[in-house]
């Protein structure tokens, strides 16, 4: 049997499982008795158990009463922000690439049939102390303000050998060798300037920081295509989507999915403990008084702190408001980009935003997010010019979290952990897909194919 713990990332990961195997679950018992089922000789029993009692474990969306309750104690809300059911407030804002890995794990795993989604409005990058919309074709370069004349033919021509790009076909690849030649070298090929360099690496290719310069330039310019593939899907104003009542959706979009192949799901489950035999391997789970056998373990590092290591932590800024964000065209949803050089900061900043438009909040009002690495201990100071971003609010909370990474040996002890207990500050989710298949690997010793028909969801999303 396989035990899953505090399901943040995992309602993804066990989805993809039970949907890319013969393997299934018949779970006759809502306890710790279980009775396999095995078509094909194969069997998977899966335990899913939350200490919370809600589903989603960090991606959850809370309503209002929810909210005041979690940044301060109380559960009662000033009237004037509406009623509190009309709230889906996510914990960690992101969205999804129209064409990006969730988006095709979720087609994969059928998923998409619990779901619905629209498109978000705008993506918008910072310069200077001011907003502008981000150009992803050759098209929107030659219109953009973010760039003089000249820069603009030049940021051109890199557009269109970007889009021309094929890995398959060597003509389009103008005897360059991108696993060997960098991002900068390029880059430079096509003489950009530093500030075109900054929102194209950060705002279009979606890095954080600049070390991608040194890297391949392979990887950098797939990023730069998948952008331009998803904005071209929904012909809207940016290549992310986001489901209508929020992330919170997700998860219970997978449990859905979960008791169709029987899984059980346990909320309310305190002081999970993990349990190991004398070689140190995986035995079990137990919570208030009952153990549930098992001999793999899925979870994040919170269940397991003697096995990871701290590698940083996320300041965040979570915003109620009655406008959208100054400068971005009236956008009800909408990314804006802060390139780490703009503010003299190791890595990017993000601001986030959705309203009544996505089912998020009460007509009229819009809730705002700010995320960031944190590089000093003063979160309010830190996030400032993000939070400046948005003019007038009604209600800040400003909250921090560490981030980890697994240090055990997973073949030695069974367990699996999430490189992050929390999510990075990015708003969109490539960067967790990459978790999530490196331990769908790590655990079923599969690489997974996602060739998937993306038209298979177009139905939902519109």
């Amino acid at each position: 049997m396989v035990c899953l713990l505090s399901p943040d990332r995992v309602w993804i990961l066990f989805s993809i499982i039970v949907e890319s195997s013969s393997w299934r679950t018949d779970l006759h018992s809502r306890r710790t008795s279980f009775l396999p089922f095995s078509p094909r000789n194969l069997s998977l029993m899966v335990l899913h158990m939350d200490r919370n009692d809600y589903y989603g474990g960090e991606s959850t969306s809370l309503n209002l009463m929810q909210l005041w309750k979690h940044f301060k104690g109380n559960d009662k809300p000033p009237e004037q922000l509406g009623t509190s059911r009309e709230y889906n407030v996510d914990m960690i804002p992101k969205f999804m690439m129209a064409n990006g890995s969730l988006v095709r794990i979720l087609i994969h795993t059928g998923v998409t049939k619990y779901l619905n989604f629209k498109a978000v409005d705008g993506s918008y990058v910072y310069k200077k102390k001011k907003i502008y919309k981000v150009p992803a074709t050759d098209v929107e370069a030659l219109k953009s303000p973010l760039m003089g004349l000249f820069e603009k033919r030049r940021a051109r021509k890199f557009f269109i050998y970007v889009q021309d790009y094929d890995e398959n076909d060597p003509k389009s690849h103008e005897k360059l060798d991108l696993n060997k030649v960098t991002a900068k070298e390029l880059i430079s090929k096509y003489g950009l300037e530093d500030d075109t360099i900054d929102f194209i690496g950060h705002a279009l290719a979606l890095h954080n920081e600049d070390s991608y310069l040194a890297q391949p330039a392979l990887n950098f310019v797939k990023r730069m295509k998948l952008y331009a593939e998803s904005l071209a899907r929904f012909q809207g104003g940016s290549p992310y989507i986001y489901p209508l009542y929020g992330l919170g959706e997700l998860p219970q979009a997978f449990a859905r999915l979960s008791a169709v192949y029987g899984g059980t799901y346990m909320l309310n489950k305190p002081e999970c403990k993990v349990e190991f035999d004398g070689d140190g391997k995986v035995i079990g789970v137990t919570s208030e008084g009952e153990t549930a056998k098992c001999n793999k373990v899925v979870c994040d590092p919170s269940y397991l702190s003697d096995k990871v290591k701290k590698v940083g932590k996320v300041a965040r800024a979570v915003c109620v408001m009655s406008h959208p964000i100054p400068d971005t065209n009236d956008s009800h949803s909408a990314q804006v980009i802060l390139p780490q050089k703009q503010l003299g900061r190791k890595s990017d900043m993000y601001v986030f935003c959705c309203s009544y438009a996505h089912n998020v909040a009460p007509k009229g009002k819009y809730i705002a997010f700010v995320s960031a690495e944190a590089e000093t201990d003063n979160p309010e100071q830190e996030l400032k010019p993000g939070v400046d971003l948005l003019g007038s609010v009604d209600e800040i909370f400003y909250d921090t979290y560490d981030r980890y990474v697994p240090t055990n040996d997973h073949q030695a002890d069974n367990c699996f952990i999430s490189a992050l207990q929390s999510y990075d500050s990015t708003t969109h989710f490539e960067t967790t897909v990459i978790d999530v298949m490196e331990m769908y690997t790590k655990i079923t010793g599969k690489v997974l194919d996602l060739s998937v028909d993306l038209s298979a969801a177009s139905a939902a999303e519109e």
